[in-house]
């Protein structure tokens, strides 16, 4: 699969490495974009509040599959519900939210984990089983929360994780058994 990330920090740049481990080719677009013809999928690995800025640094994405990793601090984009949203509407692509809510310090810890770590995961049917295959060929099991509805609540739990974090509850990995997975 040919994946454009968007972002080289520590998710874009943490994932690009898995997905290329898994024989994915990856090409990653730092601060002055690029071009995403090519791409299969878009990942969206910015800080929150660069979306439309980044996206708008990027040719060739109008309708792709877009995955959106976003970590959202502070104000969010007027008139959108979530920044999942917000991808939507500057792609007119399927959409899903996820690889936010794990911690990307950790990422290269993941492939040496008994289970697979579980991902939360908000999509549109339509890219559903792309982001579940991003999961499994990172190293993660998605855990489905619903739709794109519920990308906000995705969105909303970084900041708790965060103070968790800072608090000596972290970093960790969502744990999935492998009898639901």
């Amino acid at each position: 699969m040919k994946i454009t990330v968007l972002g080289r920090g520590n998710v874009g740049g943490g994932l690009a490495a898995l997905w290329t481990a898994a024989g994915h080719t990856v090409t990653a677009l730092g601060r002055a974009g690029g071009d995403g013809t090519d791409a299969d999928v878009l990942v969206i690995a910015v800080p929150g509040d660069g979306v439309a800025d980044a996206l708008a640094r990027v040719t060739g994405i109008a309708g792709k599959p877009a995955v959106d990793a976003t970590n959202v601090y502070g104000p969010r984009s007027p008139g959108h519900e979530s920044n999942a949203h917000l991808v939507r509407s500057l792609t007119g692509g399927p959409v899903a939210k996820s690889f936010s809510a794990n911690f990307a310090s950790e990422y290269p810890k993941v492939a040496a984990q008994a289970t697979p770590p579980g991902n939360l995961v908000a999509a549109e049917p339509e890219i559903r089983e792309l982001v579940d295959r991003l999961n499994r060929d990172a190293g993660f099991e998605p855990i489905h929360v619903g739709g794109l509805e519920m990308a906000r609540q995705i969105e909303d739990i970084g900041p708790l994780l965060i103070g968790i974090a800072q608090n000596g509850g972290g970093p960790y990995f969502y744990r999935v058994s492998p009898t639901t997975a």
